[in-house]
């Protein structure tokens, strides 16, 4: 019998999923997928956070969307623990599954001050390899702990010694097999349109860092190497794709454009904003780039990319590295060292690499494998 229908024999779950707000993200975007997931195998899936972009999407799928500011770092915050603690109760709650830090204390203080016979399964996902302090802690206190990569189990298992290792679960974030396959290629329609937008694009080898627009992402190293480059005379053109979601980094978006000045590449790097057709441009691109100055848990463009087929370079350490490692070792390049990200791209542009095919985890093995963490709570 397969998955889905052995899922749908067995008692349907009622699940709320915590986060801080439905904007752009990897953990927003993992939890629309689970709450997809569990909606289609007959489950209540149910999600609380502040509202965004993405609640139309969430709630079109069939999962409830609940606004309470869960997520703001207040002591105020803390106070809504009883309210969700009584929500627990009203709406039946089978598990509660934190994704973030604060809407996880005010959860597991909810949690906590229940009866035990009547707690639901607690679980927390380490999405972010935090900074190591109490308030990071919480993530560890989960019944079941998924971690999304092996350097977020390494994570875990170096500053949380205390977390018992049977508690943590191994479930990497998915990728669509359907939308993200080797040797996929954008439509007709797509293609005439890119390039007659974009006619520039027709006779350069194109560079594409996707990613949001916040500091850690490594726009600067980025257009530095554009800059490099250009200057030795590659045909190259860099496109930073992502948007500017937080008016804290609006300056920074600013610092960019500035620096595109300051080295003199304006005319070889567009800022293209959020795309929904990022596999497209991944697709036609050269090299897709991954430039963290920080290691992060799991890198979902760097899987995404390597499943098209497109070389991957970036920076070697967190999630990503053992992405790399896995699929495109050729790749891997020292975190901040700017000599060698311009050697190895100029290397990749003069011998293209073959990237091999690649079966990463899908969403659908993904949302299988957290069911069946939520069935062992569940009983």
């Amino acid at each position: 019998m397969c998955a889905v229908g052995a899922a749908a024999m067995a008692k349907p779950l009622t699940v709320l999923q915590l986060l801080p707000a439905l904007d752009s993200g990897g953990v927003e975007r993992g939890t629309l997928e689970l709450a997809a997931g569990l909606v289609a195998r007959g489950h209540r899936s149910l999600v609380m956070s502040s509202a965004g972009q993405l609640v139309s999407r969430l709630t079109s799928e069939g999962s409830e969307h609940y606004d309470w500011p869960v997520g703001k770092k207040s002591l105020f915050t803390f106070a809504r623990s009883p309210a969700l603690r009584k929500f627990i109760r009203q709406q039946r709650i089978d598990i509660l599954h934190a994704r973030s830090r604060m809407p996880a204390w005010v959860a597991y203080r909810a949690w906590q001050a229940m009866p035990e016979p009547r707690r639901p399964g607690f679980v927390t996902t380490v999405h972010g390899l935090y900074s190591v302090k109490r308030y990071s802690s919480v993530m560890s206190r989960g019944e079941r702990v998924i971690a999304v990569s092996n350097a977020a189990v390494r994570y875990l298992q170096k500053h949380y010694p205390e977390l018992d290792t049977a508690r943590i679960r191994l479930i990497e974030r998915g990728i669509d097999p359907r939308l993200y396959y080797y040797g996929y290629r954008p439509a007709e329609a797509w293609l005439q349109r890119w390039y007659r937008d974009n006619p520039f694009l027709m006779d350069r080898r194109v560079l594409t860092l996707p990613g949001r627009i916040t500091r850690r992402k490594g726009h600067m190293d980025f257009i530095e190497l554009i800059s490099r480059l250009v200057n030795t005379g590659k045909p190259v053109y860099g496109l930073i794709v992502g948007g500017n979601d937080n008016t804290r980094h609006a300056a920074y978006l600013d610092e960019l454009h500035q620096a595109v000045e300051r080295y003199g590449v304006q005319r070889y790097i567009t800022f293209t904003g959020d795309r929904l057709d990022l596999c497209d441009i991944m697709a036609v691109s050269d090299i897709v780039f991954s430039l963290s100055n920080k290691p992060e848990s799991f890198g979902r463009t760097v899987q995404e990319a390597l499943s098209l087929g497109v070389p991957v370079v970036a920076y070697d350490h967190g999630g990503v590295s053992d992405s790399l490692q896995r699929a495109f070792p050729a790749g891997r390049v020292k975190p901040g060292d700017n000599d060698a990200l311009e050697k190895t791209t100029a290397g990749l542009l003069d011998r293209p690499g073959q990237v091999e095919q690649y079966a990463f985890q899908s969403i659908e093995d993904m949302v299988n494998e957290t069911i069946d963490v939520y069935r062992e709570l569940a009983g």
